[in-house]
């Protein structure tokens, strides 16, 4: 009788045991840092291969961006899902992205956004007219609209509504307000906005939003390639910035794009994407993500972040020589893979 009740005592506290550890596991999963990698849009189909150089960095998270293309910075006219576009700019290859990601259990962010002609700053982009600008944001709401809904029929995690467009963001409150609350009504995920690093305490809706959206392009040292301890210091007052937008709004900052390339003084502009002639320095482009590592993924108010930028030809992209932002086949990757793979949780 005496060994009878103790099983049944044993069996009990076993079953209690397990059911705590798997709400814990089940917790920390729910609550896992966003380890997300921005893939650039392909011309053609990708494949499950495509993603497999994808998992073995750790990422959790993937950045789906398909596309819509202005003329000019005041042009009304906004053109997207084309068929002349790259198959992973449009609504296609997005379906199709978004289902290989699933089989490989990634999760995904969905962040349309706009290329300009001649690549100037989306953020400057301002209309000339009231007429103008009334054009315009029935074609941006019909852009949005459209990746809104496949982001709610294909269960996506992330939607981002916007990305660096400070000018039209400040000139168009009510319209940025409207379609929020109707994106709400659509879309049953997480919404998220891109803001610029310099224009991240001037966006007034963090509050109606999951998550504070930061393009995390700070200057941090103007050295030729400062050490890892420099490039910390360098994070201190925009550190403290943010945690403070963070607490205002009571929103956990993402950083929807981060990334520094493998040139010397890369953390002193690290938003330059020119084209022209650099000296390499593969050890500052690890430092850096070193330290952004260092100084954010062990933070309570910081959701995670996505790298900029990963291309889906793995064996081909990146290298020692190329002086782009990806850390493909460069000494970078092992330290995106080694943080990747540590378990920071909210």
């Amino acid at each position: 009788m005496k060994v009878s009740n103790f099983k049944s005592q044993f069996q009990i506290i076993s079953a209690m045991f397990f059911l705590v550890l798997l709400t814990s596991c089940e917790a920390q999963n729910t609550s896992e840092k966003i380890n997300g990698i921005s893939l650039v849009a392909s011309r053609e189909k990708i494949s499950a291969n495509d993603i497999q150089p994808i998992k073995k960095v750790n990422a959790n998270t993937v950045a789906l961006m398909p596309f819509g293309f202005m003329e000019s910075l005041n042009s009304p006219k906004l053109y997207f899902n084309l068929e002349r576009q790259w198959w992973g700019e449009r609504e296609e290859g997005i379906k199709e992205s978004i289902e290989l990601m699933r089989k490989d259990s990634l999760e995904v962010m969905l962040k349309p956004q706009i290329w300009i002609r001649n690549g100037e700053f989306t953020g400057d982009v301002k209309m000339n007219s009231e007429a103008d600008w009334v054009s315009f944001e029935e074609q941006y709401e019909e852009f949005i609209l459209l990746y809104t809904k496949i982001a709610e029929s294909e269960k996506v995690e992330i939607l981002c509504i916007g990305t660096e467009l400070y000018e039209f963001v400040n000139a168009r409150p009510d319209f940025w307000n409207k379609l929020i609350a109707d994106l709400r009504k659509v879309y049953s995920g997480k919404l998220t906005y891109a803001e610029n690093w310099d224009k991240m305490d001037k966006v007034e809706f963090w509050a109606a939003l999951d998550y504070v959206g930061v393009d995390a392009y700070f200057p941090l040292n103007v050295e030729r390639s400062p050490k890892i301890e420099e490039l910390r210091k360098g994070w201190e007052p925009y550190k403290n910035s943010l945690k403070i937008i963070s607490e205002t709004s009571g929103k956990p900052i993402l950083f929807t794009e981060y990334g520094y390339r493998n040139i010397d003084f890369a953390a002193k502009t690290p938003w330059d994407s020119s084209r022209e002639l650099k000296d390499t320095n593969n050890k500052l482009q690890a430092d850096a993500l070193e330290a952004l590592y260092q100084e954010f993924w062990q933070e309570d108010w910081f959701a995670g972040g996505f790298l900029w930028k990963w291309h889906h030809n793995h064996a081909v992209a990146g290298g020692d020589k190329d002086t782009q932002f990806t850390p493909q086949n460069k000494p970078a990757e092992q330290v995106v893979k080694n943080y990747y793979g540590r378990v920071f949780t909210n």
